[in-house]
């Protein structure tokens, strides 16, 4: 205080100088405070794609659609199954299995083996004959050498015109260097033991003495899909005629890239599966142009994942696939917090809904059983996946939104006989394929992609009937070349109702 200044104006310079500290101090802790609130939000922020990229990082066959070939050597093996304390092998009282023998009109050979001797004291036998022989058979392959027949074909000079006629070649003789059994088997080398083409050329060298180039190779596989391919557009009228079908897609590369540059541009391999016929389709969409590609005028109950190129199917005709349901679920499940709580509380209703669809499978209850004990688990997953839409993390949040778009269709089977709720059919069928696609890493042109989609169909078609795929092809070559109709994919008893018509 300064010598002679009142006492009063004093505090009133000490009020407002606290006043002013009061005020700077109020907006120092707002700005604290403002700080404070962006570092935690900053922080949030951060822990949410941490989390995200945790979950991108740890993603797996087993928590995501992800194929099982994806897996790195991290992720653990399934758990073993416990022991059951029996030993291994067959059990006692299992029957057992043993390679039946051919009866004596399908042998090539008989050589009939009798003892000269006694075993016991060794005296010499008479000649006779045991009425019931012990039968004993080995089947070798003969030494597998391709056979050439040559055609000399003659120049004659008529004595009348003085021309020259040239002889024509019999009508079952191809006009190229390789019989319709040895296109077949190149084609079968490709499409069903999915060999490269420089594989196909050393095993035709070392197996038949054949020798052949590369070019030859690809050649006899176009004459080959061209051979299949009127068999390959009735399997495809076939299936969109069908009450039921499950499909799938997989990534594919088809060259060569529109802008020029090396390399192929992205493609898709469609299939559609029923319960006789399976048909295959490389398409350049994966959308909803890719899978009317494939269904055609298909209008019946359309099993699939959740992938939104089939989102366009009505959904009280559409069936989506638990399996890839539950691989979302486990990945609910390893999130922190609420996100984990509610996948694994959707993981628990689905072993509970596949006990009830297994005693249903099985005949051990009526549908009618199956409808009322599925009631209760709908309702507990409906109310889960809302709880999802409300977890606080991002990605949990939109897959429980896209889930509950098509929640309807996670039931058809209950309401629909004939119908499975996965869509392991169309899984074990594109397998095959994603292992032909890691050997040949696609195709390199629009007539390769035709051989390829043709030629899975065929295998695929011919294994679920039980047919012999060399046979086929082979008869599709012979037919082409003597021009007569492609043999049928169709199952034997559609056949027979196309060959009365």
């Amino acid at each position: 205080m300064e010598r002679g200044q009142p006492e009063s104006d004093v505090h009133a310079a000490c009020r407002e100088r606290i006043a002013t500290l009061e005020a700077l101090v109020a907006k120092l802790l707002d700005q604290h405070a403002r700080q404070t609130g962006e570092l935690h939000r900053k922080i949030d922020e951060q822990q949410r794609k941490i989390d995200e990229l945790e979950a991108r990082l740890n993603s797996n066959s087993k928590n995501s659609s992800k194929p099982p070939s994806s897996d790195p050597p991290s992720v653990p093996p399934h758990p073993p199954k416990p022991p059951s304390g029996r030993s291994p092998g067959g059990q006692p009282g299992h029957p057992g299995h043993s390679r039946p023998l051919l009866p004596p009109d399908q042998v090539d050979r008989i050589v009939v083996v009798k003892p000269k001797r006694c075993f016991r004291c060794g005296r010499r036998l008479k000649d006779g004959d045991d009425p019931d022989p012990l039968r004993h058979q080995v089947t070798e392959l003969p030494e597998p050498r391709a056979s050439t027949t040559e055609y000399r074909r003659h120049r004659l000079e008529c004595e009348g015109c003085r021309d020259w006629t040239l002889a024509d070649l019999p009508p079952d003789v191809p006009e190229g260097a390789f019989g319709p059994r040895l296109q077949a088997v190149l084609a079968y080398l490709s499409g069903q033991a999915h060999l490269s083409k420089r594989s196909i050329e050393e095993a035709m060298k070392d197996l038949f003495g054949v020798t052949i180039s590369l070019g030859a190779v690809v050649a006899a596989q176009q004459a080959v899909s061209e051979a299949v391919a009127p068999a390959v557009e009735e399997a495809k009228a076939y299936v969109e005629e069908q009450p039921v079908v499950h499909a799938d897609e997989t990534g594919w590369r088809e060259g060569p890239r529109e802008d020029g540059e090396p390399g192929r541009k992205r493609a898709w391999l469609w299939v559609a599966v029923t319960s006789w016929v399976t048909v295959f389709l490389i398409h350049a969409r994966r959308g909803a142009e890719g899978a009317r590609a494939l269904l055609g005028r298909f209008a019946g109950y359309l099993v699939t994942d959740r992938w939104n190129g089939y989102n366009g199917w009505p959904l009280r005709r559409r069936q989506v696939c638990w399996a890839h349901l539950i691989r979302d679920w486990v990945g609910f499940s390893e999130w922190r917090g609420n996100a984990g709580k509610v996948g694994r509380e959707l993981l628990k209703q689905a072993v509970r809904m596949f006990e009830v669809w297994h005693r249903a499978r099985d005949q051990t209850w009526r549908r009618s059983t199956l409808a009322v004990r599925t009631r209760p688990i709908r309702r507990r997953v409906e109310r889960w996946l809302r709880k999802g839409t409300r977890c606080g993390t991002g990605k949990v949040e939109r897959s429980c939104q896209k889930m509950l778009a098509v929640f309807p269709a996670f039931w058809t089977f209950v309401r629909v006989e004939g119908i499975e709720p996965t869509n392991n059919a169309a899984e074990r069928a594109i397998r095959p394929a994603v292992l032909y696609r890691k050997g040949c890493f696609g195709t390199n042109s629009p007539e390769g992609s035709r051989f390829v989609e043709r030629l899975l169909t065929v295998v695929t078609t011919l294994r679920q009937q039980g047919r012999n795929v060399l046979q086929f092809l082979t008869q599709a070559c012979i037919n082409t070349q003597m021009g007569r109709t492609a043999p049928s994919l169709l199952p034997a008893r559609r056949r027979a109702v196309h060959a009365v018509a």
